[in-house]
């Protein structure tokens, strides 16, 4: 499926969405934004309210090309769930550790002239330990980076899904060994798979009951529904009768309006809409061909390493405009402009030199000890300064 894995629809997409998250935190985080409000309130305001929905269709993107990697024809198509699983879990592990370890030592530097809420306080052992493990939001611990709490979502969203795709078929295997293919279709005759029809409960389980409940949002149940909703949008684009991706769509719909009718939620309605959008665009052949707008295409193919360094980048430019010119509105018009540019920057530079290239078990406990090192010897090193 490597034609879909570097669609150009599908990097521009991440594109635009990583672009809206950084800027979200722009308008979040920092003092800047404070600043620029006056001049500009609805445009802060809509990034601080709206623009963070974009991980919906990181989300929804997620699930369609876990879809494509782990079960194109709706029958999972790996040997081994747990190898798979710890070869995501390093993966995202190494930049993440990098951009971490990153994001302490700015936090260090600037945490004794740069006094705001942005910055966190000096990390403990039991924190750092909590990060290397992607289990920081599952412990209660604080963030040492903004959009962290995502990594760990991801890892667990595939996780997830790996597990219920193996256990499914699995039970599939054992139902034909006992009963026989031929026996067996009589009583399950539909086209959809029992991975497909698993994978539409959970969607279902998700947005009509865990979705509805925030004591959820650092589980994986919480999210699957828009996950989910990428795995059926591929699969219905996927179809090879027209008829077939159409009732893919309406079940996808009617998962969506189900789900808004028992409650409103934007979010529930962005990962429904996108799910519906790559299934309309990408069995346009028109589409499917076009080649998209090359920088936005690059920022998609280096989105994660982007959303991983850019908290770093930005406290440090609000840090330093708001020590030099405190109360100029353009100064932290520029740079918040600024922030963007070497946010984007640095992420190449991590997506060059970290992400692309293939991990490895000891590259990322190198990296894991090196980030809960440098937390330890920070926090040590200002302790002493005091």
């Amino acid at each position: 499926m490597s034609h879909v894995q570097r669609s150009a629809l599908i990097d521009s997409t991440k594109g635009l969405a990583c672009a809206a998250i950084v800027w979200h935190h722009l308008a979040f985080y920092g003092p800047m934004a404070d600043l620029v409000r006056q001049d500009l309130p609805d445009l802060i305001g809509w990034l601080y309210e709206y623009a963070r929905m974009a991980v919906q269709v990181f989300l929804v993107l997620g699930g369609f090309l876990a879809a494509a990697s782990l079960a194109p024809q709706g029958h999972a198509r790996f040997d081994d769930p747990w190898l798979r699983i710890a070869r995501r879990f390093v993966r995202l592990v190494v930049p993440y550790a990098v951009a971490l370890v990153l994001a302490i030592l700015v936090q260090a530097a600037v945490r004794p002239w740069f006094n705001h809420d942005s910055v966190s306080a000096d990390p403990s052992l039991w924190q750092l330990l909590a990060h290397a493990l992607l289990l920081q939001g599952v412990l209660g611990e604080e963030s040492l980076s903004a959009g962290v709490w995502y990594v760990a979502i991801d890892f667990q969203l595939f996780a997830l899904t790996t597990l219920l795709l193996a256990g499914a078929s699995m039970a599939a295997a054992a139902l034909r060994a006992r009963w026989g293919s031929r026996r067996l279709a009589r009583y399950w005759p539909w086209a959809i798979t029992g991975v497909q029809a698993l994978v539409v409960v959970g969607v279902a389980a998700s947005l009509l009951g865990f979705n509805l409940d925030a004591q959820w949002d650092n589980w994986a149940v919480y999210f699957f529904g828009a996950y989910g909703l990428g795995m059926l949008a591929f699969w219905a684009v996927q179809s090879p009768r027209t008829l077939g991706a159409w009732g893919w769509a309406l079940l996808m719909v009617a998962l969506v309006l189900a789900a808004l009718v028992l409650q409103w939620r934007g979010r529930v309605a962005l990962a429904g809409a996108t799910a519906l959008a790559l299934v309309i665009s990408m069995r346009l052949p028109a589409l499917m061909r076009w080649q998209g707008w090359k920088p936005l295409n690059r920022l998609g193919q280096m989105s994660y390493s982007v959303f991983l360094v850019h908290f770093a980048v930005c406290l440090t430019v609000n840090a330093v405009e708001s020590h030099f010119w405190p109360q100029s509105i353009f100064a932290a018009e520029l740079g918040m402009v600024l922030a963007f540019v070497l946010s984007v920057a640095a992420g190449h530079v991590l997506y060059q030199r970290v992400e692309r290239h293939t991990p490895t078990w000891q590259a990322a406990l190198r990296w894991q000890a090196g980030l809960v090192g440098t937390g330890l010897l920070t926090t040590a090193v200002l302790a002493g300064m005091h």
